[in-house]
């Protein structure tokens, strides 16, 4: 049951009112524009009743701004499974997939700076990665998931996933699954190691540092790539799946795995609560999934882009959110589309269909979103997982959102 005692509509002092008590459990806190109402309302139904199993949510937060300015700006719940801990809009996280619209902004920055080109060999900046007849793929086939890389055929040492060298290392030294540049498929966790060493051989600084010091840090924007233990206290417990969830029965049995005991790359262990709630992966550097962020520092990102903010020019905007690959996945067998390192929408399960909307949804549903035309951005976070390719929570909120303005 619900109660939405702090949530307040902005508005001048002598309009602001108290919205009504629905429940005496659940406190939705923040505020939203008058003109938003629908998003509030979505927002608080999923408190109820998750749209897709019935289940209501764990935690979560909404923020949305237009124009850069803060319409919608939500949070509830609880940041622990323990319900202990009361969720704030400094909770952070983990945002899975988002992490990649991350890592491209950082390779779009040296590409403006004329540090790299897309269309330059990936060996030109890693002279390694030539090897196993990589030495045509470029820099866009890595943006765009098309280098054939999407896992790798021989296990890593235990733990190994963790180190950034190791895994590297590795993609180096492997051979394509297709050729580069005939075929996508998404690169579930090496989109982030392929595109993060490119950042780092070309700047110096590894993926993380370049990311919090070159976006992040100036926009105070809470965002991490590699967590550090300062913010342990901020960070949200993720739940375990339902039971009729298509992971579930993985979850449940990763309980009792120990994270560095992983040794396979595409383990599907990973992308589970045991392993996304440890340490290890807290801190590594896992650039295509393992960010950590608050609605708020999704919403603040994306909103620097679409309001010429200083992160990319417009001009790399309109480019990174063009599309460059649409059609069947050769990883997950469905049809997709992708600009360079954005999610765009052309396909049927994206946000918006036709719209020039972009960004990067995470595993199981968070989001990070913008779209140019109505100059919005959106992040959405949450706890409570379910199907790993989302569940209409982040659509459902974002539609509300759109059809508001």
């Amino acid at each position: 049951m619900i109660r939405s005692r702090t949530a307040v509509p902005m508005a001048d002092d002598a309009h602001r009112e108290q919205t009504s008590t629905m429940t005496p459990t659940t406190e939705i806190s923040g505020t939203y524009d008058p003109a938003f109402r629908s998003v509030f309302d979505t927002f608080v139904e999923h408190f109820v009743r998750h749209p897709k199993n019935g289940l209501p949510e764990l935690g979560a937060a909404v923020c949305i701004e237009v124009d850069g300015r803060r319409v919608v700006d939500l949070w509830a719940g609880w940041a622990d499974v323990a319900r202990t801990r009361a969720w704030t809009p400094d909770t952070l996280a983990c945002v899975c997939s988002c992490t990649k619209g991350m890592t491209a902004i950082a390779v779009h920055r040296l590409a403006e700076r004329g540090l790299l080109d897309y269309d330059e060999p990936v060996a030109a900046y890693w002279p390694e990665f030539a090897a196993a007849g990589k030495s045509g793929v470029t820099v866009r086939h890595l943006l765009t998931h098309a280098a054939g890389l999407n896992r790798l055929r021989e296990p890593l040492t235990a733990g190994g996933i963790f180190d950034w060298t190791t895994v590297t290392d590795a993609l180096a030294a492997e051979e394509p699954f297709w050729e580069p540049g005939t075929a996508h498929g998404y690169h579930t966790l090496s989109f982030g190691h392929l595109n993060g060493e490119v950042v780092r051989r070309v700047d110096g600084r590894d993926i993380g540092r370049f990311f919090r010091d070159e976006i992040a840090g100036p926009l105070g924007a809470d965002f991490f790539i590699g967590t550090p233990a300062s913010e342990d206290h901020r960070v949200a417990e993720l739940a375990l799946p339902h039971k009729g969830s298509m992971l579930a029965k993985v979850a449940h049995q990763a309980v009792g795995i120990d994270p560095m005991s992983i040794e396979r790359y595409d383990d599907p262990s990973i992308l589970t609560p045991p392993i996304l709630n440890s340490i290890p992966w807290r801190r590594a550097q896992i650039p295509g999934a393992n960010g950590f962020a608050t609605a708020r520092g999704m919403a603040r990102i994306y909103g620097a882009l679409v309001n010429d903010e200083g992160v990319l020019r417009p001009e790399t905007v309109l480019l990174a959110r063009t599309p460059q690959v649409h059609g069947l996945d050769r990883t997950h067998g469905a049809v997709n589309e992708f600009g360079l390192g954005f999610a765009t929408s052309g396909t049927p399960t994206s946000y918006r269909p036709g719209s020039n909307g972009f960004g990067h949804g995470g595993a199981y549903g968070s989001l990070g979103h913008a779209d140019p035309d109505a100059r919005l951005s959106f992040g959405f976070v949450f706890n409570q997982l379910g199907e790993p390719q989302g569940d209409g929570r982040a659509a459902r909120l974002l539609d509300a959102a759109l059809d508001a303005i």
